[in-house]
């Protein structure tokens, strides 16, 4: 009889180990609206960091398994975020659709430079990013954007680097977890392309499951400026939230 018990207690540990193994997962991305099939849609797997795009034909293939989350993005569409199946492991026939969004494209008035031609007049006019930037030697990132050029925006680089609980702590220190993904989004090229092409911060919300005002207090209080917070693609937000993150973690120990 124990002998039955601990052969059915082995099987079931085969069948749960199993079941976490990754294999390959393939489906279509087709247009909702036309039912075309939708090349060069980014799919990323949430849970272990991993993307992929789809092909000519809508297919796409990405290593996942049962309970993870796929998130879909296509520029001009609504994103997509769907929870893996048994089912759709199973078939391998699953189409996910994306919805086109209306854009509402407001009234756009264009005040060109009023150019001189004479060089030394013109060059005052180009506007000029007021961020300072300072290198701490010995850290890893090529510097810190202190804000506005005045005497007080070095000593607010200094005080965020040397006080890092007040700063940076309730930041990083409650999101360990989310953090550590930084590493691999760095290193995956599928969702680095996809980052690069990106200002809406939602896949870096997604992945490191923080909201978009965290991600804006988390760049303040490394000292980057409302400029660059604000026209840089997700790409840059995600370097500069990475590069923060290891000087935080090298301040701490």
């Amino acid at each position: 009889m124990k002998k039955v018990l601990i052969f059915l207690c082995f099987i079931k540990v085969i069948s749960i180990n199993a079941q976490e193994i990754y294999q390959s997962f393939s489906a279509i991305v087709e247009n909702e609206a036309t039912g075309f099939p939708m090349e060069s849609v980014h799919v990323v797997n949430l849970n272990i960091i991993i993307g992929a795009t789809t092909d000519e034909k809508g297919v796409f293939e990405i290593p996942a398994k049962v309970n993870d989350t796929l998130y879909f993005s296509y520029l001009g569409f609504k994103p997509l975020k769907v929870a893996v199946t048994q089912d759709m492991v199973k078939f391998k026939n699953s189409k996910f659709k994306l919805t086109e969004l209306a854009f509402a494209l407001e009234e756009i008035i264009l005040r060109p430079y009023q150019l001189t031609g004479y060089l030394d007049i013109d060059v005052k006019k180009v506007p000029i990013n007021s961020a300072g930037r300072y290198s701490i030697p010995g850290l890893p990132n090529s510097g810190y954007e202190g804000g506005s050029r005045n005497p007080y925006s070095i000593s607010k680089t200094f005080a965020s680097l040397f006080n890092p609980a007040d700063y940076l702590h309730n930041l990083f220190g409650k999101n360990p977890i989310q953090m550590k993904k930084l590493k691999k989004m760095r290193e995956n090229d599928e969702i680095k392309n996809l980052l690069a092409s990106k200002f809406d911060r939602e896949i870096l919300m997604q992945l490191l499951k923080i909201e978009r005002y965290n991600i804006d207090d988390i760049l303040r209080n490394c000292n980057y400026s409302d400029n660059f917070i604000k026209e840089s693609n997700d790409l840059q937000i995600l370097e500069a939230i990475s590069g923060c993150y290891e000087e935080y973690r090298v301040l701490k120990l």
